[in-house]
């Protein structure tokens, strides 16, 4: 399976990457919800949380300490900022490459609206 995120990973479609290393890559989003609006992905090809094994653990660790990084580089770390991890269609994954979305530089409100 080749997604758009593996593209991007390969270089072959070109990204405004903000950070890259072994294991992630991150870039900002092309449709931003945010004034800071980036994805983080990791460069193995994984489809969904559900899809998430022992094995990924190390990739996992980096999404959240390159999340870090990022906030304190974006300079919204002290204010604070939201990472999503969305799964499947009714969690709202739009690309089937697990990733995780890093947004700020406002106050975002509530996770949910209340019914």
């Amino acid at each position: 399976m080749s997604t758009i995120f593996s593209k991007i990973i390969a270089k072959e479609i070109p990204a405004d990457i903000v950070y890259e290393d072994d294991l992630v890559l991150a870039f900002r989003d092309i449709a931003p919800q945010a004034p800071v609006h980036i994805l983080i992905t990791p460069k193995k090809e994984i489809p969904t949380a559900n899809d998430v094994e022992a094995a990924d653990e190390a990739v996992l660790g980096r999404l959240f300490t390159t999340a870090t990084q990022i906030a304190r580089d974006e300079g919204i770390a002290k204010q604070g900022y939201r990472l999503i991890v969305n799964c499947n269609e009714d969690g709202g994954q739009e690309v089937f490459h697990l990733h995780m979305h890093i947004l700020g530089g406002r106050s975002l409100g509530p996770m949910l609206a209340k019914k």
